[in-house]
């Protein structure tokens, strides 16, 4: 696929995928969001990659949606929209469920749908003075519906009706104190935070750390009995792999 609303690029076992539509401040449309999609997916077959990278071309990081596009949605019949929201949800969704560990590194404001993509990447670095983040959709009549699931999973329910209701934005130092954000750093450290990030991740075992984050996302809302049993059949699957059966070897060498 010929990408015309996003950059696709591998450095070694690092693949970056950044959203180039620095005149619309990233904003997300249709094309935008059918290439995140079809970037994500075709990266979970490539063996080459271990991390990848999300990163945002100008001075922010995703601006939510465009304008164009939010006036088509108002114009839709509710099947349409229903039609349309599953893109976005299957977007959302081919981020969350890679195999790889993603890193989002943030060097602006990232809203509303913006502020989801980064919601639902593994690792979140962003600048501490370029950097908000917020969910902006009560304030024009819309729910962050999607977006919501995410959330909650991520920083729990009372911190996520915070700014859900209020659709306040907030600082990097204040996203990271309410779990939003895995780390704030000077913004001219970002790039080389996020290269230290993914050098460190790109080490490990990449189907031990796609069955940590498969772990992870299963645990849920299960009982700890079911969690524990679950836990066991996924310690026993790990067992089996070749990463584990040379990583065992090469320790028992030393």
């Amino acid at each position: 696929m010929t990408y015309t609303s996003l950059l696709l690029q591998h450095e070694g076992a690092i693949a970056s995928i950044t959203l180039n539509r620095p005149d619309k401040r990233n904003a997300l449309n249709p094309t935008l969001i059918a290439e995140i999609t079809h970037a994500f997916t075709a990266l979970r077959t490539d063996d080459s990659v271990k991390v990848i990278v999300l990163r945002a071309n100008g001075k922010v990081f995703c601006a939510g949606m465009d304008l164009a596009y939010l006036q088509q949605i108002s114009e839709n019949s509710v099947m349409q929209n229903k039609a349309d929201s599953q893109t976005f949800h299957e977007m959302l969704y081919a981020i969350y469920t890679s195999p790889k560990p993603v890193i989002a590194c943030v060097q602006g404001a990232a809203i509303a749908g913006g502020c989801g993509i980064a919601s639902v990447c593994d690792v979140v670095i962003a600048a501490r003075e370029k950097s908000l983040f917020g969910y902006s959709e009560v304030k024009i009549g819309f729910i962050p519906a999607i977006v919501s699931v995410y959330l909650v999973k991520r920083i729990g329910g009372m911190q996520a009706q915070r700014l859900l209701l209020t659709a306040e934005n907030i600082s990097a130092e204040e996203a990271f104190r309410v779990g939003l954000i895995t780390n704030v750093v000077d913004d001219n450290d970002l790039d080389t935070a996020v290269h230290e990030a993914a050098q460190m991740l790109a080490a490990n075992s990449s189907s031990a750390m796609a069955l940590t984050k498969e772990i992870i996302a299963g645990l849920g809302n299960m009982s700890l009995e079911s969690a524990l049993k679950y836990a066991v059949s996924m310690n026993a699957i790990a067992r089996t792999t070749d990463d584990f059966k040379r990583g065992i070897a090469g320790f028992l060498q030393k």
